[in-house]
């Protein structure tokens, strides 16, 4: 099956409507610019495949990105090319734990694949559903979470509202930028960005690259650093 085209083209009302909702943001703005928040910063690997670009995100859960591609590198020789759920489950689990994925991630990437194979999902083409259907069916699944669902929602189809709000580094912008003196809760977060809709993600890519220095988009180390999320807490 073809993989659906996401349009990656970003909103020029987005950046704007940001400016007018909230001073921080105008700051944030004037010194950072306008970030496309549907960066996939994968080096090429995924191509176009949603399923490869989920299996990435479940393999680089809680570890550095250098890590995560070079297991998923492993993982994509060992399935003699992009992974799909059939070459995913044809390594069976000590191969797949051969590549370095740890025994849980092993179980994750596998409940994707036979996800994918009996039918109950098909990542394919979920370009075609709703946000709140495509984190359901995706949370569904052993090992996919809430952050992990969204991230994939922004990255991979490119959708304008959503906002990681249990993202440490989200999180940690919103303490800094805001200077509310602690750690805000995914919840806090959530509640303070109600007002951002309809471009939560816009605001998302923005407060990540804030935690990046100023110029970093001219160095790729950085901007992979800025693009690399932390899990939640």
């Amino acid at each position: 099956m073809t993989p659906s085209i996401i349009d990656r083209s970003t909103d020029p009302r987005a950046y704007r409507a940001l400016r007018r909702k909230d001073p921080v943001f105008k700051r944030l703005i004037d010194v950072f610019g306008r970030p496309s928040p549907f960066d996939w910063h994968d080096g090429g690997r995924t191509g176009r495949s949603l399923f490869a670009a989920m299996t990435l995100h479940i393999v680089g859960q809680q570890i550095s990105a250098v890590v995560a591609f070079r297991i998923y590198d492993r993982l994509a020789a060992a399935c003699g090319g992009l992974p799909t759920a059939s070459t995913v489950l044809s390594l069976g689990a000590v191969r797949l734990r051969e590549t370095g994925l740890s025994t849980a991630k092993v179980s994750y990437v596998t409940a994707l694949a036979e996800a994918q194979v009996s039918g109950d999902i098909d990542i394919e083409e979920m370009a075609k559903l709703d946000d709140a259907t495509i984190i359901a069916e995706l949370t569904a699944i052993r090992g996919i979470g809430l952050w992990s669902a969204q991230t994939f929602l922004i990255h991979n189809l490119a959708r304008p509202d959503v906002l990681p709000s249990g993202d440490l580094g989200i999180r940690r912008a919103v303490a800094l930028q805001w200077q509310l003196g602690e750690l805000p809760t995914a919840k806090a977060v959530s509640d303070r960005a109600q007002g951002w809709a309809p471009y939560r993600s816009y605001a998302a890519a923005l407060l990540w690259r804030s935690l990046a220095p100023v110029g970093a988009e001219s160095d790729p180390k950085a901007r992979a650093i800025a693009a690399e999320h932390a899990a939640p807490s």
